[in-house]
């Protein structure tokens, strides 16, 4: 591209925004499932349920949790990579560039924070 700087300036918002947008439906998806899991019934001892208090705290703590965890984050960079391609199909770029761009940007900035213990910050 001849001119990279004004492409950048122009489209960079939309896929830091469409980043965000992205990671909320990964993190509203995960929410939804430790809900669902902890309101399984019964004493809170069992397997499943144990798996959504992790979800919550410390995923490493249930195999149950890291599976559902890392499938949101799968999710939300499935997401981040729909999203960048067609905003940079949009803004011009032929679609190899688009596709590879967009790869490149929702292995990068797929929301790996999910995977952090809660339970260190307090």
């Amino acid at each position: 591209m001849p001119d990279k700087g004004v492409f950048c300036r122009k489209n960079t918002w939309k896929i830091c925004l469409a980043g965000f947008l992205s990671d909320f439906v990964g993190a509203i998806v995960l929410y939804l499932i430790a809900m669902i899991l902890a309101g399984w019934g019964g004493d809170g001892t069992s397997f499943i349920e144990k798996a959504g208090d992790a979800i919550m705290l410390d995923p490493f703590k249930n195999i149950l949790a890291v599976l559902l965890v890392a499938a949101a984050i799968a999710l939300s960079a499935g997401c981040i990579y729909k999203l960048d391609k067609s905003i940079l199909k949009k803004a011009g770029l032929d679609m190899e560039q688009a596709r590879n761009s967009a790869i490149k940007l929702a292995v990068i900035t797929a929301p790996y924070v999910y995977l952090i213990p809660s339970k260190l910050f307090y």
